[in-house]
């Protein structure tokens, strides 16, 4: 058996590999990330939920947080809704 019978069955392998593998890695790297975040939340923290609502976390649950989205009014939401901490001076206060 010569290198050019084995190069179909490498090249497969290749594209394989590049349309599968990796972009599953990266997908898992993101994933890993994003959880490590929401297992770190502090109250106090500024965050955004996944459907753009900001606001600043007052407590803290194993399931849940409350965040406040306006002076006294407090929401809860899951905890793997918060899709980014954001830093005070993003979110616009005349808003």
């Amino acid at each position: 058996m010569t290198f050019a019978d084995f190069l179909p069955l490498i090249l497969l392998a290749l594209v394989f590999f590049l349309l599968i593998i990796r972009p599953m890695r990266e997908r898992q790297k993101q994933y890993s990330a994003l959880r490590q975040m929401q297992s770190a939340l502090k109250p106090g923290a500024h965050v955004m939920i996944s459907s753009g609502i900001h606001g600043t976390i007052s407590t803290i649950d194993d399931e849940t947080v409350g965040l406040e989205i306006a002076p006294g009014v407090v929401i809860t939401v899951a905890r793997a809704a918060v899709a980014e901490v954001v830093a005070p001076d993003v979110i616009d206060p005349e808003a």
